[in-house]
């Protein structure tokens, strides 16, 4: 197991989401049940993911967890950008957004082969 007080990936995933249900909340009304469920479900998957994974009995449950996270912040990039060309979310938002998934989608990677190699 591992203490997940000392993963920074998930500290940037919990704040994340948390600014994704912010953003969110400016979406039309009848996005409500639509595009805001399924961006915000995505967003708490990847921290959600990751604190499971860290409290997983074995090194290769956790690196499990990690690419299922890492498969939500590839969702949620496509949904934000859906969200952007349907003009919900402003250029600059976007950007900042997306850039933030790609640097949780760098860590991740590098936290999985950090796990694999120390294990090889």
């Amino acid at each position: 197991m591992h203490n997940i007080k000392e993963l920074k990936i998930l500290d940037k995933a919990t704040t994340l989401a948390i600014d994704i249900y912010r953003l969110t909340a400016q979406f039309p009304d009848n996005e409500k049940f639509g595009l805001v469920s399924q961006i915000r479900r995505c967003a708490v998957s990847v921290p959600s993911n990751i604190a499971e994974g860290a409290g997983r009995n074995t090194n290769g449950e956790f690196v499990n967890f990690l690419g299922i996270a890492n498969g939500s912040l590839y969702e949620l990039q496509i949904q934000i950008t859906i969200a952007h060309q349907l003009k919900f979310i402003v250029d600059e938002d976007c950007e900042q957004v997306l850039n933030r998934i790609d640097e949780l989608q760098k860590m991740n990677y590098r936290l999985q082969e950090s796990i694999k190699n120390k294990h090889k």
